[in-house]
């Protein structure tokens, strides 16, 4: 299967996608992993969620002026609607969700 782009990625049809962009070696981001899991799952069929390792994708991190790890960017309709960095909680995520889901 090819590797989809970034844009293709995020324009997923009718479904946000929450983007992580994170590095293997970033403690905080290791934190963030188990919170998205739950967030994923607790969603599951509405919501996208994507791993960006900026470390493999310094254009894109680039593109979105990522300047610290984790941050998380929510995309509805290829469009960044909303932009965390830092540890974020489930409920916090979730909260943000009850916005753009349907």
């Amino acid at each position: 299967m090819p590797k989809k782009s970034f844009s293709e990625l995020i324009s997923s049809p009718g479904m946000p996608v929450l983007v992580d962009f994170y590095a293997d070696w970033c403690g905080p981001c290791k934190t963030m992993a188990p919170i998205l899991e739950q967030v994923a799952n607790q969603h599951q069929g509405k919501l996208k969620v994507i791993k960006i390792d900026v470390d493999k994708n310094q254009a894109v991190a680039q593109q979105f002026r990522v300047q610290s790890i984790p941050t998380l960017i929510l995309f509805h309709q290829g469009q960044p609607v909303w932009r965390q960095a830092g540890v974020v909680p489930a409920a916090q995520i979730s909260q943000v969700l009850q916005g753009v889901l349907r």
